[in-house]
């Protein structure tokens, strides 16, 4: 699971990396999805700094190529899981960090 898939360097040199089922900015979580930029309640905002953008991981948002690289990561991610016992220990970590976000636990 320790395996990091480059998406892209920000433009102030962090890099955004999947790390199994997590979007990570410079080693820390930033996301566990991605969303349409046409969904996002700021889409305005974001096309204005970058017009090319389809999705934001978090804050950073993504042209189409860069999401399809965090979603076939993801998918590669998933694949492992399924396949082995021990990812399983991963899945339940994953699942506690991201309850902990969403309850505003760091």
């Amino acid at each position: 699971m320790g395996m990091a898939t480059l998406v892209k360097v920000t433009q102030d040199g962090r890099r955004l990396e999947v790390v199994g089922l997590a979007i990570c900015l410079d080693g820390q979580l930033e996301a566990f999805d991605l969303i349409e930029v046409k969904l996002h309640p700021n889409r305005r905002a974001i096309w204005s700094v970058m017009a090319e953008a389809t999705h934001m991981a978090g804050r950073v948002a993504l042209t189409r190529e860069e999401a399809e690289i965090v979603n076939n990561a993801f998918k590669e991610a998933e694949a492992e899981i399924l396949a082995s016992p021990a990812a399983i220990n991963e899945r339940f970590r994953i699942a506690a960090m991201r309850k902990s976000r969403d309850q505003g636990i760091e």
